[in-house]
């Protein structure tokens, strides 16, 4: 590989507060040389032929903490091929799967298994979980230290909460012992039981089975009384409502955890699933305009730490059905940056906010060195256009499920390209 000069970019990365003008060197190794106000045409080789971004924005690789990916078992919604390809497309070169699969990821087989597929056929970089139970049934954990010892970066069931609080003062125990990362999928089965969207006045008008926000909030409170007792590395995967914003403000003034929240949820609220909507039928569901400006605001309080883009791909068969049978979740991973934008564009987030909860936020949870432009580092970044304006088409998304809950949207903000140890793998 020959050494790469990029100037004239507005670099941000929020981990080595960088916030300038300057220039990106990447070395022969694919590993990045020098970056900053110091790289320019002044201090490069007359001979060597650099790059000009023109101002366009430089930004870490987005390391997305919640992402599914069909394979093993569901390869007709996506693969890791196709996976790739959507991330990369998005500016995401780390993403972290669940373990929802058939079979689930519960044993050091599948990991292996999953570890060679991904890197066989993955242009990303894969960062794997395992469940929390066996079999994901709640009720027997798995084996987190020899899995850790695998690589698999944290312990989560996904979809599915853990009910039952013997068994998560148990988990949280280990976690302690085995310093592992549990990430907790926060819902209260029995009170969301048949739900199918927010509970409140829209539920009721089209004649739906709500999901009250209690739900979620008691289960927050629950696992953060059990983590004063057991302190571990705790995460809750994506919150949704302003009770839990509420709750998690409070409880961090004394407490060491991170949360995150979907994209969708804070770009979206109950009001856009209109006439039964399918594709906007998710988990967390959709819930006020209040809520969402809670989320937003918790994002820019630094309450909530990770936005990650809840990437669910589903069939079209599985998504054109009755608003009470269709499937749960959205693709999302290629527009989670672009839609992430446009909360900085109507003012509501800081663009260096933004790119934090997207990057460097969610490596040091996962305690993986990503999401930052380090001298050292592999070179994992994206070239981003953020006010090239454009609209989601389905046609035009490279996942192979088009389930997308903001088709036809106007965006404004576009991935250019996209490279992964210095090798452009995306390129518009």
């Amino acid at each position: 590989m020959k050494k790469k000069y990029f100037l004239n970019a507005n670099i941000i990365d929020p981990q080595n507060s960088l916030d300038e003008v300057g220039g990106l060197i990447i070395n022969e190794e694919g590993k990045i040389e020098a970056i900053g106000k110091k790289v320019n045409e002044n201090n490069i080789p007359s001979r060597e032929k650099y790059i000009n971004l023109k101002g366009k924005h430089l930004f870490p690789g987005i390391v997305d903490m919640r992402v599914f990916v069909g394979e093993p078992g569901f390869e007709y919604k996506e693969n890791f091929r196709t996976l790739s390809n959507a991330a990369l497309s998005g500016g995401v070169t780390s993403v972290v799967t669940m373990p929802n699969t058939n079979p689930v990821i519960d044993n050091v087989s599948m990991v292996d298994f999953l570890k060679r597929r991904g890197r066989d056929k993955s242009k990303i970089n894969i960062f794997p979980t395992a469940s929390l139970t066996k079999n994901l049934e709640g009720t027997n954990m798995t084996e987190f230290g020899l899995l850790q010892k695998k690589g698999i970066v944290g312990f989560t069931d996904g979809i599915k909460t853990i009910q039952n609080s013997r068994l998560m003062s148990r988990i949280m125990n280990s976690s302690h012992d085995l310093n592992s990362l549990i990430i907790q999928h926060a819902e209260d089965s029995h009170l969301a039981e048949n739900g199918m969207m927010n509970d409140g006045i829209i539920s009721t008008k089209l004649g739906l089975q709500g999901i009250p926000e209690v739900a979620e909030k008691i289960i927050i409170e629950r696992d953060l009384a059990l983590l004063n007792e057991y302190r571990c590395r705790y995460h809750i995967s994506q919150i949704s409502s302003a009770k839990s914003v509420g709750v998690i403000n409070e409880k961090k003034q004394f407490l060491k955890f991170s949360c995150g929240v979907s994209i969708n949820n804070l770009s979206l609220n109950e009001n856009d699933i209109g006439d039964f909507r399918t594709f906007l039928k998710l988990s967390p569901p959709l819930r006020t305009e209040d809520d969402r400006l809670s989320l937003v605001d918790g994002l820019n309080k630094k309450t909530i730490d990770v936005i990650v883009s809840d990437h669910k791909p589903e069939d079209e068969e599985q998504k054109r059905l009755t608003f009470a049978k269709a499937a749960t979740g959205a693709s999302g991973i290629e527009t989670l940056l672009s839609l992430s934008l446009e909360l900085f564009h109507n003012g509501s987030v800081k663009l260096n906010t933004i790119i934090e909860a997207l990057t460097s936020n969610p490596a040091k949870i996962l305690k993986i060195n990503k999401g930052n432009l380090s001298i050292g580092n592999d070179a994992d970044f994206c070239i981003v256009d953020i006010n090239k304006p454009w609209i989601v088409k389905t046609e035009n998304l490279v996942s192979k499920s088009k389930n997308t809950s903001i088709e036809n949207k106007k965006l404004q903000g576009k991935v250019i390209s996209t490279f992964v140890n210095g090798e452009e793998l995306y390129k518009i």
